[in-house]
């Protein structure tokens, strides 16, 4: 386990700040607007870090001078600044004021939700980066106003954002806040990426790939079916792959949301993207004495260890989720621009 003296860190980084000349910060504030004079002051702070205009190492206003110049009270002040040495964001050294904390390799990771394959993302994420580098997890389950929350309260706390956003269509507004040489865009993206690091998977021609891999087994049965349920946040490109290699190869097909228009298992195959229906497919098949991998097929997306072991294994399409988190530590490490599209492939197993 990685040890360091917080009060020999703290000397050190005051040290420092001592060749530098005390930061101009300029706060006032503004009667006007709905939030509390304590979060201002928080969002005025984060802001002048995240632009650079307080850097490493910069000493703060004293309590008294922003407690004058910015129209707060002592108290206000000493609450802000007791909050961002809670979060890491400054520091403060006895008998000598508050300043701007030193880069400590604070890694910010914003997933959607949590998952096995996150998990494997996750621990090949974090044990490529060295000891003394710290990774806050985060998710936002989809919700565009969680997202942005958590976005805008840590701009300026973390050296770097691995980011997944919770648009595939569209880059989140919140997300241009945060300087692009520190953002890598994680997972998906279907929008215009040009300016900005990404490791991310294709749904789209790499799905449409995959099934051309497994033609010769797709072709044993009598019906391709891809369950898309409605409410999903699936990237709707997997829809389109689905349909041109239908086409393409002359399969008999439907895009189905449930189960309810299903009048038959036997001789279907099915392409499934939600985990509880593939549970629904293995039961249902079960029920009715259908033997899996002969009377009714499956390939599921996305590959996790239960998949593996499951009958005599599920096929699955899956991106390499252990390269996308080895990829993000790449770019953590090195802050050098990557735009890496992971390969997305096909695993035949007994239930194709």
């Amino acid at each position: 386990m990685h040890i360091f003296d917080a009060n020999i860190t703290v000397q050190h980084s005051w040290l420092m700040a001592q060749e530098k000349s005390n930061a101009i910060f300029q706060f006032k504030a503004d009667k006007q607007l709905s939030i509390t004079k304590t979060q201002q002051l928080i969002n005025a702070l984060n802001l002048a870090i995240q632009l650079g205009e307080l850097k490493p190492g910069d000493l703060l206003p004293s309590v008294n001078q922003l407690s004058t110049s910015g129209d707060v009270s002592r108290d206000t002040v000493f609450k802000v600044y007791r909050e961002m040495v809670r979060r890491g964001v400054i520091e403060s050294a006895p008998q000598h004021g508050y300043f701007v904390a030193s880069d400590r390799n604070k890694i910010m990771l914003f997933l959607d939700t949590y998952s096995s394959f996150k998990d494997t993302l996750y621990h090949n994420f974090r044990a490529q980066l060295p000891e003394n580098y710290g990774v806050d997890l985060f998710f936002h389950h989809y919700n565009s106003r969680v997202f942005e929350s958590i976005i805008l309260d840590n701009i300026g706390q973390y050296s770097m954002y691995v980011v997944m956003n919770f648009d595939h269509e569209m880059l989140g507004d919140t997300l241009r806040k945060i300087d692009p040489n520190k953002l890598l865009i994680f997972d998906w993206g279907r929008f215009d990426k040009k300016g900005y690091s990404y490791v991310c998977q294709d749904f789209d021609k790499a799905v449409y790939n995959s099934l051309v891999s497994g033609l010769q087994r797709i072709r044993t049965y009598e019906e391709f079916l891809l369950i898309f349920p409605t409410e999903t946040h699936h990237p709707k490109e997997t829809v389109d792959a689905f349909k041109r290699f239908c086409h393409d190869y002359n399969i008999k097909s439907r895009v189905v949301n449930s189960f309810e228009v299903i009048e038959s298992f036997n001789n279907k195959l099915f392409f499934v993207i939600d985990e509880l229906d593939l549970v629904k497919i293995i039961k249902i098949t079960s029920l009715n004495s259908l033997v899996l991998g002969k009377d009714v097929g499956i390939i599921s997306y996305n590959d996790t260890p239960m998949k593996e072991v499951v009958g005599n294994g599920i096929t699955v399409i899956s991106t390499d989720f252990a390269l996308m988190g080895k990829m993000a530590a790449d770019f953590v490490l090195h802050k050098q621009k990557l735009q890496f599209i992971v390969p997305t492939t096909l695993t035949e197993r007994g239930s194709l």
